[in-house]
C-alpha cells in the first residue's frame, strides 16, 4: 500500500474516533455529581481522613473537604480527580475565583472558578488550614 493512502487512512480513522468521542459525549469535562460523589474521591485518597463536611462550587468542578485533620480539596482534572489536603498551602485571590498552591510538584496548584457569592465562603474555610 503507498505510504499516502496509508497516512489518509491512519489520518482519517483518528479523526473519526474523536469525532464518535465527541458526539457520545465522551469528551465532556468531568463534574462531580454530588457531595457522595466528591467523599469517594476523597476517600481514594485520604481513606483514613473521613470527610466531615463537602461544599460543592457552583460549577461542580471542585469541592472542599473538612476532615478532622483539617480542611482539603477535591478537583477535576480531566477526566478524573485529584484530592490533596490543604495544609500549607498558598491561597490567592484570581479574577474568576481561587487559585491554591501546594508545595507538591505532582499538584503543583488549582484553579477553583467561584462566583462572587462564594469565595469569602471558600477562603474562610481554607484558611483553617
Amino acid at each position: 500500500m503507498p505510504l499516502e493512502i496509508l497516512l489518509i487512512l491512519v489520518v482519517g480513522g483518528i479523526s473519526g474516533i474523536a469525532v464518535i468521542l465527541h458526539l457520545l459525549g465522551l469528551t465532556s469535562p468531568r463534574r462531580l455529581r454530588d457531595a457522595e460523589d466528591a467523599r469517594a474521591a476523597w476517600l481514594r485518597e485520604f481513606p483514613y481522613e473521613l470527610p466531615t463536611d463537602i461544599t460543592l462550587s457552583a460549577d461542580q468542578r471542585a469541592a472542599l473537604i473538612t476532615t478532622q485533620a483539617g480542611p482539603g480539596l477535591v478537583w477535576c482534572l480531566g477526566a478524573d480527580t485529584v484530592s490533596r489536603p490543604l495544609s500549607g498551602s498558598d491561597l490567592s485571590v484570581t479574577k474568576n475565583g481561587l487559585r491554591v498552591d501546594f508545595h507538591d510538584v505532582g499538584a503543583p496548584h488549582a484553579r477553583i472558578s467561584l462566583p462572587d457569592a462564594d469565595r469569602q465562603k471558600w477562603r474562610d474555610l481554607m484558611r483553617t488550614a
